[in-house]
Parts: C-alpha cells; sequence; structure tokens
C-alpha cells in the first residue's frame, strides 16, 4: 500500500511541475504565433517556429496522460464521483474531479486540431494565425480550470 502511495505521490508532483513547462513552452508558441502574424513573418516550417508549436504540442499531451493516470489514482478524482456523487461535492472537489480534466480535455483537442490545420496551411501568415487562434484558445482554457487555490500553494 505505500508503494501505491509513493507513486501516486510521484504523479502528482510530476503533475504539478510539468505544468508549468507546458504552459510556458504553451504561452511561448501563442506569443510568437501572434508576433508572426502580426509582423507578416513567413513561417520557419524547419526553424523555431515548428519547433517551439511543435514542443508545446508534445508537452501538452504529454501533461494530459499524466494527468489522466492521475485522475484514475487520485482521491481527488474518478474516486471522489463514486464516492460522493455529482450533487454530493462542493465546488473545490467538482473543480479537481469534473471541470478540470473535462475541460482541459477540451482544450487539447482544439490544440491537436490548431496543429493539424496548420500544416494544411502554405502560407506562412496563415499558419502563424491558426497556432495563435487555436493554441490561444487552449492556453485560454486550461487556465480557466487550474486550481490555483492548490497550485499557487505548492
Amino acid at each position: 500500500m505505500e508503494e501505491a502511495g509513493l507513486a501516486y505521490q510521484w504523479a502528482l508532483e510530476l503533475h504539478s511541475y510539468l505544468a508549468y513547462v507546458a504552459l510556458a513552452v504553451l504561452f511561448l508558441a501563442v506569443a510568437n504565433a501572434i508576433l508572426g502574424f502580426v509582423g507578416n513573418k513567413m513561417f520557419a516550417t524547419l526553424g523555431k517556429d515548428y519547433r517551439l508549436s511543435l514542443f508545446a504540442l508534445i508537452l501538452c499531451h504529454l501533461q494530459l496522460l499524466v494527468g489522466l493516470v492521475l485522475y484514475f489514482v487520485s482521491p481527488s478524482g474518478l474516486n471522489a464521483i463514486q464516492q460522493f456523487g455529482m450533487g454530493g461535492m462542493n465546488a473545490a472537489a467538482r473543480l479537481l474531479a469534473v471541470e478540470h480534466p473535462f475541460i482541459n480535455i477540451i482544450a487539447l483537442v482544439v490544440i491537436t486540431i490548431g496543429w493539424s490545420k496548420h500544416k494544411k496551411v502554405i502560407e506562412g501568415k496563415k499558419k502563424f494565425k491558426t497556432i495563435a487562434i487555436f493554441y490561444g484558445l487552449g492556453l485560454l482554457l486550461i487556465m480557466s480550470r487550474i486550481p490555483w487555490s492548490q497550485w499557487l500553494t505548492n
């Protein structure tokens, strides 16, 4: 039983610290796309523009995978819904058990759609616009469901 607690604690720490990195790179990708769009720059398909967008996508998906594992082993995830039901949870518990995972899955779908759409566009300015819109929406969704009260105290 102690090993399960250690694995849970490890996954929780990984999810917390990886969030900082994923959000920072996602923010950089959005800022880069906005600057590229406004500056009417060419999208560097083999350069930093491509790599930054791809790295943001990969980190966000990795964060989602760790989060999904955590969701199924955490007492604040699926176990909370099974134990208390939807009506028996307070706002903080509902945020962790329902809103945070659901909205973040939607955010990752939006980001992934943006990545897929940008690959089909040829013009550099439109590539930047696609990344800026879809990654930006994903970033806003993620930021809206971060459990700030718990996250900032860790």
